[in-house]
């Protein structure tokens, strides 16, 4: 499966309390710090739920 690198680039102070979850489930716990996670359809939805708080870069 191909990789993609998933960082936090907004606080998610302010956000949803299913936001914040999601941002955990993806992994991530401090802004600018990236992880690599698979590209799974599961990942994409999670990813499109916090479009607004990271960056995706395809690797």
């Amino acid at each position: 499966m191909a990789k993609i690198r998933v960082t936090q680039i907004k606080s998610k102070i302010g956000s949803t309390k299913r936001q914040k979850k999601t941002l955990e489930a993806l992994g991530l716990k401090k802004m600018h710090r990236p992880v690599e996670v698979e590209a799974t359809p599961q990942i994409a939805g999670m990813v499109y739920k916090v479009k607004h708080l990271v960056k995706v870069e395809e690797l």
